[in-house]
Order: structure tokens, then C-alpha cells, then sequence
């Protein structure tokens, strides 16, 4: 084993140990300042740069107390660490990047003799095949990866609902990205659900680059009532190489064809000058157009299109093409846009203004996404609007600025969507055979051989029986596609209604 283990790392086992310092050699600020927090229970948000080893840091806790396990022979097939990701490309891309190290630790244990299962990972997104999901209820997974709105499908149904019953540790990552929305009201809803669920109350952990006021983000991964959360800020600050291309045409209120043309020719040059690129763009009409006008003056074979559009299938190879460097320039719109690690991309190009200091600082931190790297960007202005925001926009960067989120408050949309899951979820643990009235039968968390004895929140000791109430139109609403419901820390709104 290597001699020059980093004293911050004295709490992990010796497999664990070796395995970072082959790697990483020492840990990162982020990484140093939040492991003591994390190690002793607290719910803790990190604030770090881009490429800076937050989600290691959360990540790395987790797994050193599943190897102990697994060495111990106590590792059961049960979900301990629930990660939450707002992008489905991000949750992908955090499961193959949990299977390296797992797998890599694993190996080790073997050279050394030592008798160690499998740690398993999964991914349940609405891209997730059935068979996998099938195969995740049947078999749970030590870690499993999803989303704020698959979140909410598991804690609903009840087969899901029972390896939800385990949870140790929720990692929510790229916190700012849902918390000043209705989405982020949904999650911090079906946190408190889960909470409600699990045996213990898990511990939170939230990651993100971009958050301001970073103390109203922690009240939101923390919820109210509950002890104030531990706050790792190591700030958002990072060097970065930016620059404005503008064309030698004259700007004016759109783009003309002979502009567009001296765009892509400028890209061309950017793209033949770097060994990978990513292209940003704000409509997945546009990421198509500019994918079809970079392939035919590169290749087809060397330009790839990814967005929401296009089929889990087509969006996969588009990432394993990236990362393997099949391709030279991939076109993107916001479904690359967070922590994701594409490989060693060298350039980031930005079509028009992104219209946030965020965004922009997310999408420049796909280049140059590991530790020392420089993330490179540039941003090409279609109009005169477009060169006023991208100049502003680079200036606050280099200020250190961030933009400020703004909370929603009292979300009784999204509120009556939980309670409607809340009483559906409640009617599926009740007995099948006889449902009783409310009068007269058992309390529903008493007919469920796992309950914990907690109501769902909302729920007070004398509404459990809300589960042998058939409520009209529940499944209809529950069928319901979940939009980008934005969110509000507002667990207890449920009760003041």
C-alpha cells in the first residue's frame, strides 16, 4: 500500500485508501472540508468549482462504508445511497464512473485474498428498460441513481417504496438547477417523504458550482424544523479562458445566411485546433441545423447531435462517442449541460447568449473537467442583443458574480400532486383482500408488515385511514407526465393547507 496516505483520509479503510491515492495521489479542499461533516451525520452542502471533486466527496463516504460491509460479510441486497440527479445524461454518466472505482476496488481485494461481493449500481430513469427495472425490485442495488420525477414514481408504487425503506444517504447533486423552480418544490416533497419511509432519517448531502444565497439553498436541502446544515463553501471561483467571437459581418437584429456561414467556418477552424469540442446551443432545432452544417465540412462521421429529442438510444451513443473521442465536435443543448464528465473535451462553444451566469459557467465547465485543467470557452453573438449579453456575461464571470435564485412559495399545484401520491401510496399498502372503512379498520401503517410507524407528511395520526379512501381520478393523475415542476423548500406547506 502506498506510504503517502493524506492524513484526511485516516477514517477510510486501507483497500479504500490505496485506491484514492493511486488515483488522486491527495484530496481536494471540497473533498478535505466535507468528509468529517459527512462521516458524522450532518446534512452538509458543498459549494466548489467545476472539476473539483464534489461528488467524489460525497460519494467516497458511501462506498468506504459498503466495502467495510461487504469485507464483514453484512452487505445485504439493499439500497443504502440514493443519488438524485436532474439530468438523466448526468445519472448515466455517475453510474459508469461509480462502476470504475467499485470495480477497481474489488479487483484489489481479490489480489489480496480478501473475499469481498459486489457493490451494484443502478440507474432508474424514464429511459430505464423494464427488465431493468424488473431486475432492480427483485435484486436492489447497493446505489441507485435517479431523478427528481422517478423519485416521486418510486416512493408511489409500493414495490419500489420497500427498497426505498433502506436509504442511508441521499446525494443531491447539482442542487441550484431545481431549487428555484416548481421541480425543486416536487423534490424537497418527495424528500420529505422518503424521510417519512425510511427506518432513520437518511443524510442529505447537496452538491452544486453555481448557488447564491448559498444559505437559502442549504434551508432547502435540509428542510424546515431540523437543525441548521453544514455549509463547505469553497466558493465558485475558478480560471477560466473566455472569449467573444464576433464575425466581421455587421451585426444586426438576426442572423444572415453569409453570417451563418462564417460561424461554422470559424467552429471548423476551432474544432480542427482541439482534440474534442462541445457545441452548445439553447433549441434542439438549432443543435440539428448546426450538426448537419458541421458534418458536411468535417464528416458526418466526426459530428454528433445529442438533446432530448432524440432516443435513449441515439443519446447514449452520442456520450460513448464523445468519451471514446469517435467523434471531434458534439452539438448539445441543456442535456449535457450539468457536472457530466464527457471525456477530455478541450473547447466549449456557445451559440448566442446562454442568458445566465450559471448556464454559461455549467457549460464552460464541461471542458477542461478534471483536477488542474483550464476550462475554455467561447461565445459566438449572432446579433447586437447577443454581443451586449456576452460581453456583460464574461465581465460578471471574471467579477466573480453569480446569479441570484429566487425561491417559489406556496406550490398548492404541486403540493396536491403529493397529496394525491401520498393517498395512492397509502391505498397500496392497505390489505388488498377486505379494504375496511374508516371507521372501523386498522390503521394503514399497521396492515403493512414494513411500516415504520410514520405517517407520510401531511398526514396526521387520525387521517392514516386516507388510505382506504378510493380517490377519483388518483391513477389519471398520477398517469400525468411530470413537466419542470419548479419547487419550494416548502415540506411543511402541507400543513397550512
Amino acid at each position: 500500500m502506498p506510504s503517502a496516505v493524506s492524513p484526511s483520509l485516516a477514517w477510510a479503510h486501507p483497500l479504500v485508501q490505496e485506491w484514492f491515492t493511486a488515483h488522486f495521489s491527495t484530496p481536494t479542499e471540497p473533498q478535505e472540508q466535507g468528509w468529517p461533516h459527512i462521516l458524522a451525520g450532518h446534512t452538509t452542502l458543498i459549494s466548489a468549482p467545476t472539476g473539483s471533486g464534489k461528488t467524489l466527496a460525497a460519494f467516497l463516504a458511501c462506498i468506504d462504508r459498503l466495502v467495510c460491509k461487504a469485507l464483514a460479510g453484512e452487505l445485504r441486497d439493499r439500497t443504502e445511497v440514493l443519488y438524485v440527479s436532474p439530468l438523466k445524461a448526468l445519472g448515466n454518466d455517475i453510474q459508469k464512473n461509480l462502476e470504475v472505482p467499485l470495480g477497481e476496488i474489488l479487483q484489489m481485494a481479490g489480489e489480496r485474498g480478501l473475499l469481498m461481493p459486489e457493490i451494484r449500481t443502478a440507474v432508474r430513469t424514464g429511459d430505464t428498460l423494464m427488465k431493468d427495472r424488473r431486475l432492480m425490485l427483485k435484486r436492489p442495488p447497493h446505489i441507485l441513481v435517479t431523478t427528481p420525477e422517478s423519485l416521486y414514481i418510486l416512493l408511489t408504487a409500493e414495490k419500489s417504496r420497500a427498497i426505498l425503506r433502506d436509504v442511508e444517504t441521499v446525494i443531491v447533486d447539482e442542487i441550484h438547477a431545481v431549487a428555484d423552480d416548481k421541480r425543486g418544490v416536487h423534490l424537497a416533497l418527495s424528500l420529505e417523504r422518503l424521510e417519512a419511509l425510511t427506518y432513520r432519517p437518511p443524510v442529505r448531502i447537496g452538491l452544486s458550482a453555481t448557488q447564491k444565497p448559498i444559505e437559502e439553498v442549504a434551508h432547502f436541502l435540509t428542510g424546515n424544523r431540523r437543525a441548521a446544515p453544514v455549509i463547505v463553501n469553497v466558493g465558485h471561483k475558478r480560471t477560466l479562458d473566455l472569449g467573444v467571437e464576433v464575425p466581421s459581418s455587421e451585426l444586426g437584429p438576426v442572423a444572415s445566411n453569409e453570417m451563418w456561414d462564417e460561424i461554422y467556418e470559424r467552429i471548423v477552424q476551432l474544432v480542427n485546433a482541439h482534440r474534442s469540442t462541445l457545441v452548445f446551443v439553447n433549441t434542439r432545432r438549432l443543435a440539428e441545423r448546426i450538426a448537419h452544417q458541421l458534418g458536411e465540412r468535417l464528416g458526418e462521421e466526426n459530428v454528433a447531435a445529442h438533446h432530448g429529442s432524440l432516443s435513449r438510444k441515439l443519446r447514449l451513443e452520442a456520450e460513448r462517442k464523445l468519451k471514446e473521442g469517435q467523434v471531434k465536435v458534439l452539438v448539445a443543448t441543456a442535456s449535457l449541460e450539468l457536472g457530466i464528465d464527457v471525456g477530455t473535451v478541450d473547447l466549449v462553444c456557445h451559440i448566442s447568449s446562454p442568458r445566465s451566469i450559471a448556464v454559461a459557467l455549467q457549460r464552460v465547465g464541461r471542458s477542461g473537467h478534471w483536477r488542474g485543467a483550464v476550462p475554455k470557452g467561447r461565445f459566438f453573438v449572432t446579433t447586437r442583443d447577443d454581443l451586449a449579453e456576452c460581453a456583460v456575461l464574461v465581465r460578471a464571470i471574471r467579477q466573480g458574480e453569480l446569479d441570484r435564485l429566487i425561491f417559489p412559495e406556496a406550490s398548492l399545484d404541486v403540493l396536491a400532486q403529493q397529496i394525491v401520491a401520498c393517498c395512492a401510496a397509502s391505498r397500496s399498502a392497505a390489505v388488498p383482500a377486505a379494504v375496511p372503512s374508516a371507521s372501523s379498520g386498522p390503521a394503514v401503517g399497521a396492515s403493512h408488515p414494513h411500516h415504520s410507524g410514520k405517517n407520510e407528511p401531511g398526514a396526521t395520526a387520525g387521517e392514516e385511514s386516507l388510505g382506504s379512501i378510493q380517490v377519483p381520478g388518483a391513477d389519471e393523475v398520477l398517469a400525468q407526465p411530470l413537466n419542470r415542476v419548479p419547487a419550494t423548500p416548502a415540506a411543511d406547506q402541507v400543513g397550512h393547507v
